[in-house]
This record gives C-alpha cells, sequence and structure tokens, in this order.
C-alpha cells in the first residue's frame, strides 16, 4: 500500500472549464502514459477522466511532492500556459498510501462525484482501468485494488440507500431541459454517441421526443443509438453541411476543443433567429463560449447543476455515513489480502521445485527400482507422488496464511 499514489484535479477545487484542460482525448493517451512510465520510476499507472475529474493513479517509491507532481503535469506534455500550469499546481490534491486507497474507493462510491448516489462513476472507473490495464500500463497489484475497489462499491450500492431515487449529472440535465416544456416534435441534434448521451436519450425517448438525428465520429456507433430513437445517423464530419435546421443540441463528446464553433453554430441555424436550447455535458465544453455569448440559448452545463447537487448532498448525509463504514471495513479486510498475495508471490516458485524434486526422485534417484515394478505398482506410486505433490504445494502455503491472519 505504501507506493500507491493520486493525483487529483476535481471541481472541489477547480473550475470545471479549466479542469477540461486536463482531459486527455483517447487518441494521445497511451503515447502519453508511455511517457509517464519512461521518464518517470511510474510502475504502474491509470487515468480517469470524467465530467467532474481528472486523475492519475499510480504506483511510485517516490515522494509526490509539488516537485514530482511538477515533473508529472511537464512529462504529460498537455501543451498548458504557464498560468494554467500554477494554477492546477495550486489546486491539486495528492493522496499517497492509504489515503490514495481510501479516495479510491470514496470515488468508486460516489461520495466524491459531484452527484452523490450516481452509479456511472464506478462503470467510468472501471471502464478506465480496463483500458490502461489492456495497453499493459497495471499489473498485479493494480488489479487488486480494482477487485476491491469494485467489491466496495457493489457493498455501497447494495446495503445502503445511497442511490436511491438515482441522481445524475444526465438526470439532473434532463429535469432542466423539461423545465422548458419542449414540443414532442422538436427537432434535437445529438452530437456524441457515448454513454452521456446514450443515458440521455433514453429519458427523452421514454417521454415520447422522436425527432432525433445522431452524429458520431464512429458513424456505426451513431447508427446503433439512431436504430434506438427511430432517428437519422451521420457521421460527425456531416454537421458542417447540416441544413435541416434544429430546437435543441444535445453534446457530449471527448473532444479537447470546442465541437460547435460560432461559424458551425451560424450554419447549422441556417438564418432562424429562435432561441435554442443546448445541452452541453462535456468536460471540456463542445461549445464555444462566443456561441453562448452572441445567441439567444438556453444552456444547460455541468456547471450549472452544481447547486442542484449540493443539496443532493444534504439529502443523503445519514448513508454517507453508512457508506464510509463499510469502506473502512474493506481497508482492513484489504490489507490481510495484501498480505496473503505476497505470500503466495514469495513461494511462487515453491510448486516448480517440488515437481522438480518428484521428476529427480521418480526418473532419477529410483528410476531402476521403479522399473521393475510391474504396470498397476508404478499407476498406483504414480498418484501416491501426485498427491505428495498436491499436499506440499498447499498445505505450507495454507499455514503461512493462517499464521499471517492470527497475527493480525
Amino acid at each position: 500500500m505504501e507506493y500507491l499514489k493520486v493525483i487529483a484535479f476535481t471541481h472541489h477545487h477547480i473550475d470545471l472549464k479549466s479542469l477540461g484542460k486536463l482531459v486527455i482525448c483517447d487518441e494521445s493517451l497511451d503515447n502519453r502514459l508511455k511517457n509517464i512510465q519512461t521518464e518517470l520510476p511510474v510502475s504502474e499507472i491509470f487515468y480517469i477522466g470524467t465530467c467532474n475529474r481528472v486523475e492519475f493513479v499510480f504506483l511510485t517509491k517516490e515522494k509526490t511532492d509539488k516537485e514530482f507532481v511538477t515533473k508529472f503535469l511537464t512529462v504529460l506534455d498537455m501543451g498548458l500556459p504557464a498560468e494554467f500550469m500554477e494554477r492546477f499546481l495550486d489546486n491539486v490534491t495528492v493522496y499517497e498510501n492509504e489515503e490514495a486507497f481510501n479516495h479510491l474507493l470514496r470515488t468508486s462510491c460516489s461520495l466524491e462525484s459531484l452527484v452523490v448516489g450516481e452509479k456511472e462513476i464506478l462503470a467510468q472507473i472501471r471502464k478506465a482501468y480496463e483500458n490502461c490495464r489492456d495497453a499493459g500500463f497495471t499489473g498485479d497489484y493494480m488489479r487488486m485494488i480494482m477487485d476491491r475497489v469494485v467489491k466496495t462499491a457493489k457493498e455501497v450500492y447494495t446495503h445502503t440507500n445511497i442511490s436511491k431515487n438515482p441522481v445524475s449529472v444526465v438526470s439532473l440535465a434532463y429535469r432542466k431541459l423539461k423545465e422548458l416544456n419542449m414540443c414532442g416534435n422538436s427537432r434535437i441534434l445529438i452530437i456524441g454517441a457515448g454513454e452521456t448521451n446514450q443515458n440521455i436519450a433514453k429519458y427523452l425517448n421514454k417521454h415520447k421526443y422522436s425527432n432525433f438525428s445522431i452524429f458520431n465520429r464512429t458513424l456505426s456507433k451513431a447508427e446503433t443509438l439512431a436504430e434506438e430513437l427511430n432517428g437519422k445517423a451521420y457521421h460527425l464530419d456531416a454537421l458542417e453541411n447540416f441544413t435541416e435546421g434544429f430546437d435543441v443540441i444535445i453534446t457530449c463528446t471527448g473532444s479537447t476543443e470546442a465541437i460547435i464553433t460560432e461559424e458551425l453554430y451560424a450554419k447549422l441555424l441556417n438564418g432562424d433567429t429562435g432561441k435554442k436550447v443546448i445541452v452541453d455535458l462535456a468536460i471540456p465544453n463542445d461549445v464555444a463560449p462566443a456561441v453562448v455569448h452572441n445567441h439567444p440559448i438556453h444552456y444547460i452545463e455541468v456547471e450549472s447543476l452544481k447547486e442542484v447537487a449540493r443539496k443532493n448532498i444534504q439529502e443523503r448525509y445519514n448513508e454517507l455515513v453508512h457508506a464510509e463504514d463499510i469502506i473502512s471495513a474493506n481497508i482492513a479486510e484489504f490489507f490481510t489480502v495484501l498480505k496473503q498475495r505476497r505470500i503466495e508471490l514469495a513461494m511462487q516458485d515453491v510448486p516448480r521445485k517440488i515437481k522438480e524434486i518428484k521428476n529427480t526422485a521418480m526418473n532419477g534417484v529410483f528410476a531402476d527400482e521403479i522399473s521393475q515394478m510391474d504396470e498397476a505398482s508404478r499407476e498406483v506410486l504414480e498418484r501416491v507422488m501426485n498427491y505428495m505433490e498436491k499436499k506440499c504445494i498447499s498445505v505450507p502455503m495454507i499455514m503461512a496464511k493462517e499464521i499471517l491472519v492470527n497475527q493480525s
């Protein structure tokens, strides 16, 4: 546990627009993490990027002081201007060792979320970890950490009411949208076909909205969502030439630059001067500030949902206490699991050595005597030796674990 570290930039200390400058697009993530492992003594690492946090979970023997974090951000090569670098360094939160583990568990249980009780964060953390695992950035230690993270979160969601009547950023956005009393045949452009837009589309579809045009960088994903909504699918590039008009834009992509520039927005309006609705759940925002400032728009974004989220935390205070107890119990239990795993790793050569001893005995030391046995006797001897081999492997392991547990 002593080498687990988390560098976190979250909505607690940084405004979401600034936070967007730290978001890493999927295309460049592998190279940036490779740079970290090449330039810094980091053995395992994964990156979490959601609508209200950017975090790096990693293993290192180094002390994660300001000098380390500065070098970390420099090696990531995010192209940050000096003033932003200083702002992030002043507002970074660093967790080490058990505190890092506690933070990761709290985050997965949504206790650190903008909206406490939303379950999406667990899926986002799992996906973030799995992507980095599949790319070779994590190993056995981080696997154990994530097994415990998932176990703890499931216990919290099962044994507390923290997610009862679940509230999420998506549901809050939909509530705001619903307050505008749009008609059922409103022309809705959905930009991005990821999980967030899929979820908000389900609300819209459930409440009988029916006029959808879906744009996505990967056309097949747009087609899948369009099929569910009985809408039309387009490649993202087709947005530039879309002339059928709109009443609502719902956008959430992984782009690090604004998708809807003022020039593109003017083309989409196609001369229409009516007030439009934009739901922008991307971090950084998909809509350029000039679009919001220069046009009549009902603009719904993550930042504007914060006050509703704060009230949600107050309503769930008792469940937070219960969740904290579950987290504490899992941390205590994990220390024993971690020690047991260290014993397994320390003794991983035992099975190979016992097999070697058995083979030497059977094929060397006692080879002549065995060759004089009849076939039935040799089969019995082979079964006896296989039985002894298994016991000689399992018994020391079990005894070592029992001793460790008793000591704990």
